[in-house]
């Protein structure tokens, strides 16, 4: 019995794929991965996470993106599309196409049951190999609970959680707060929400 040996892509390869291609896909290591798709509930609070932090950002030097926008993380190589992205300051991109930013300093992703054991482990590692990476927000998206990590000058990373409607998150990075009552707005969760 033989196997087909696989075969990698590079960095190059993948980029010219994805760049023409009608869906997303995720790259590390040589291999694509098609993203699925999202829960109503998810999409509900990444569209109501731009909306609460689109306009504190137009006060500042700062830009944001949502979840089309590639951020390339050269350290460890992982291509990734985040939910919610925001750049203070000029935004940098990867072989001057603006499809793959490599200095975002606020990170938003919602979780969902597929993708918060990555999203709280492997993936926070590669985004923590980002110099411009100030703050790291969690947002679920079955229940009131958020976790945010922000980078301490130590380089040490500090977490503040929140979990209930009436809570707020500061977002040193824009100069902003975030209510959890708007991050949740018009939500309706398939069973009723409960903190952890």
């Amino acid at each position: 019995m033989s196997s087909v040996p696989k075969t990698y892509l590079t960095p190059e390869q993948y980029l010219e794929i994805e760049r023409k291609a009608e869906c997303k896909s995720e790259y590390f290591q040589g291999e694509m991965f098609a993203m699925a798709g999202a829960s109503p509930a998810h999409i509900g609070v990444v569209f109501n996470t731009i909306l609460a932090i689109g306009p504190q950002l137009r006060s500042r030097s700062c830009r944001g993106f949502s979840s089309d926008m590639r951020v390339h993380i050269p350290a460890t190589g992982l291509y990734t599309y985040p939910d919610v992205i925001a750049v203070c300051g000029k935004p940098q991109f990867r072989d001057g196409q603006p499809d793959s930013l490599l200095n975002p300093t606020l990170i938003v992703e919602v979780l969902s049951p597929s993708t918060e054991a990555y999203d709280r482990g492997r993936k926070f590692e590669h985004y923590r190999s980002l110099d411009s990476l100030r703050e790291y927000l969690l947002i679920s998206s079955e229940r009131v609970s958020t976790d945010l990590f922000t980078r301490q000058p130590d380089g040490r990373w500090l977490l503040s959680s929140a979990d209930r409607l009436d809570a707020s998150i500061e977002l040193q990075t824009i100069g902003g707060t975030l209510a959890l009552a708007d991050l949740y707005a018009d939500i309706g969760f398939d069973s009723p929400p409960t903190p952890l």
